[in-house]
């Protein structure tokens, strides 16, 4: 669906962007992640179309986003980080002035009804945008980068600002969304990325850092797929029970953390997943379990990792970026 190939941009001197290849597939949710400065958003410009690119190229859909560039817009639609609502229209007439603007071709009424059911903003279609709380704006402007039905939608901070119950909304939104579209998810937030995403890509210094799932890259910087567990029960016919699950290969009891109930730090062999298997014994034998927490590292853990070893990039004046 997207496939960017040598990708650079430069501003004068400054390499903002440096030699970047990427593909995503049709359906994926892609978290695209960078600190602040990393040539992030500069990538995400030159994806819409805003800006073009000194060097490389982009392709929507087999389309070039500066050779076809009609073609290719058609297949995006895109939430900027402050989406740019005109607070003076209703819910319904900024949708059908996007509509007119962008010259979808579906049945006006029934496309901009089948969008407001699904961003759940159908409630809110006659009332003025400048009267929406900031949860219900942000619908609306995912709502309009849906208009026309695109293949792609580029979300760029979708959830800032937002109380918990507000981001939690959006987040299953954005999980709906990717059946049938591919989805760019820009955020700080790494819980929402690894929550929602299916691949990550990581931006540091203008350059590709990271292209995987959380999942793999957890395991590429880190080799700990250990686990604590807590369980209810006597603790040395609970330790009996851990040792004897196949993949397992030392228990240590961590003491005593609630009534009756130890926490236990599991060591597998060969690095081995033991989570399912150590879940099914402790049910054969009757035995509750509280809790089982990963020693994988975090989506935070591997951003700041990653980050941190490309961090140190000399510029030809000497100074660092």
């Amino acid at each position: 669906m997207i496939e960017v190939t040598g990708l650079s941009k430069k501003y004068g001197k400054h390499l903002a962007v440096d030699n970047v290849s990427f593909s995503i597939k049709k359906g994926e949710i892609v978290g695209f992640l960078g600190p602040n400065g990393a040539g992030k958003s500069t990538i995400m410009n030159i994806l819409t179309g805003y800006i073009s690119s000194t060097s490389g190229s982009v392709l929507i859909d087999g389309f070039d986003i500066l050779e076809q560039s009609e073609q290719a817009k058609k297949r995006i639609g895109y939430l900027p980080e402050i989406p740019p609502l005109y607070p003076d229209m209703t819910v319904r007439e900024y949708l059908y002035f996007i509509y007119d603007l962008k010259k979808v071709k579906f049945p006006k009424k029934p496309h901009i009804d089948e969008i407001l059911g699904l961003v759940k903003i159908d409630d809110v279609a006659n009332r003025l945008i400048k009267n929406l709380s900031k949860g219900y704006r942000q619908r609306v402007g995912i709502a309009s980068a849906l208009v026309g039905n695109p293949d792609v939608l580029i979300l760029d901070e979708p959830t800032v600002g937002l109380d918990p119950k507000q981001i939690i909304e959006i987040r299953e939104l954005i999980s709906k969304l990717g059946k049938n579209h591919t989805v760019i998810l820009s955020s700080h937030i790494l819980s929402e990325i690894q929550a929602v995403c299916e691949k990550i890509i990581i931006i540091n210094g203008g350059k590709l850092i990271a292209n995987d799932t959380a999942e793999n890259l957890s395991n590429n910087l880190s080799s700990d797929r250990s686990l604590i567990v807590r369980v209810v029960g006597e603790e040395q016919e609970v330790i009996k029970i851990l040792q004897s699950v196949k993949g397992v290969d030392s228990v240590k009891s961590l003491g005593k953390q609630e009534s009756n109930a130890y926490d236990y730090l599991l060591t597998p062999q060969d690095n081995t997943d033991i989570r399912a298997t150590v879940f099914e014994r402790l049910s054969e034998r009757n035995k509750t379990l509280l809790s089982m927490q990963s020693n994988a590292l975090t989506l935070e853990q591997i951003f700041l990792r990653l980050t941190d070893a490309t961090a140190q990039i000399n510029l030809p004046n000497g100074e660092e970026e």
